[in-house]
């Protein structure tokens, strides 16, 4: 389908569970959007076919993005982690952090650097199985919020690569991550926009159930202008969502509209999440009220596949060139 049609079921799902929507934003933006523009036809074959039905062998299949590390977040040209080159293989060393889906995931795409003199352009990226030796999973994090979606470290210990599992050429490893991760963006503003709607209509429905000083809370203009101002703000970020999931579609450089998406859209699922809490008032801060979770989840989207300062980095750099 194409990405608006993507970025809208993201959306519908987020408002309910946003566990699950990064589960998909992953495997879509980052593992089969990534295989589909860069993989080669062996991988395809291999690895794409089944990352798309979600099942191999009637078994879940999706995959997960191995960038960070524990001294490489937003600074992801600083990858420890190393691939060294033995001629018909590479030799995977290394850690990796906060992987979505890091246990559940059959396949890995990895990030590693192959030649450190080269910098950036000494990083490559690998299809890694996950049951392949010398692979070890930590730990499941204990998040503050989206806690169904299991979120790991990830050790490799002399793992094998073969050669045709390199995605592209050799150095295209760091090219290839912020490409996908522009992509990604658009499923993670989705996602918070998504957050953001759901408290929302929550907040809304709240207000003109319940009742205080002798009327609906929704009659008070103070609870009026929060509701008008999240309506507001949610439209602004499905706008900015909206046209970067066209000019995706539209074979357009995307990148900057994907940055603003993202980073109005998880400010605004934040923003909107407190709000939401605030209008349910005490109600809003127990776990029987579906909003302190959603405030929960909405934090992670500042953060994840760039964060907010990454991301006006990015904007910065495009709107002064």
């Amino acid at each position: 389908m194409d990405t608006i049609s993507y970025m809208l079921a993201i959306e519908e799902i987020s408002k309910i569970d946003a566990s699950v929507s990064v589960i998909m934003s992953v495997n879509n933006s980052l593992i089969c959007h990534g295989l589909d523009q860069y993989g080669n036809l062996w991988q395809k074959e291999q690895y794409l076919i089944p990352l798309a039905n979600g099942i191999k062998e009637d078994e879940l299949y999706i995959g997960a993005f191995l960038l960070s590390e524990p001294e490489a977040g937003s600074d992801a040209s600083s990858q420890r982690t190393t691939a060294e080159d033995k001629g018909d293989y590479y030799l995977l060393n290394g850690v990796k952090n906060w992987i979505t889906s890091g246990s559940s995931a059959s396949i890995y795409i990895v990030m590693a650097q192959t030649d450190p003199a080269k910098g950036s352009k000494g990083i490559n990226s690998f299809i890694v199985e996950k049951n392949w030796p010398g692979i070890a999973i930590g730990a499941k994090e204990n998040k503050m919020g989206i806690r169904a979606s299991d979120t790991h470290s990830i050790h490799f210990t002399d793992v094998r690569v073969p050669k045709e599992n390199r995605i592209g050429k050799d150095g295209f490893g760091f090219k290839f991550a912020m490409k996908v991760l522009a992509a990604g963006r658009i499923g993670i503003a989705s996602q918070a926009l998504g957050i953001a709607g759901g408290a929302y209509e929550l907040a809304l429905k709240y207000a003109k159930q319940r009742k205080a000083f002798g009327k609906e809370i929704f009659g008070h203009q103070v609870i009026q202008f929060k509701l008008a101002d999240m309506a507001t703000r949610i439209e602004c970020a499905r706008l900015l969502c909206i046209k970067a999931a066209w000019q995706k579609d539209q074979n357009l450089d995307y990148t900057l509209s994907s940055s603003m998406a993202k980073v109005v859209a998880s400010e605004t699922a934040m923003w909107t999440t407190t709000e939401a809490v605030q209008i349910h008032g005490g109600y809003g801060y127990v776990k029987e009220y579906h909003v302190e979770r959603l405030m929960r989840d909405a934090k992670v989207t500042q953060i994840y596949e760039g964060t907010s300062e990454i991301q006006r980095i990015v904007i910065a750099k495009a709107i002064l060139n």
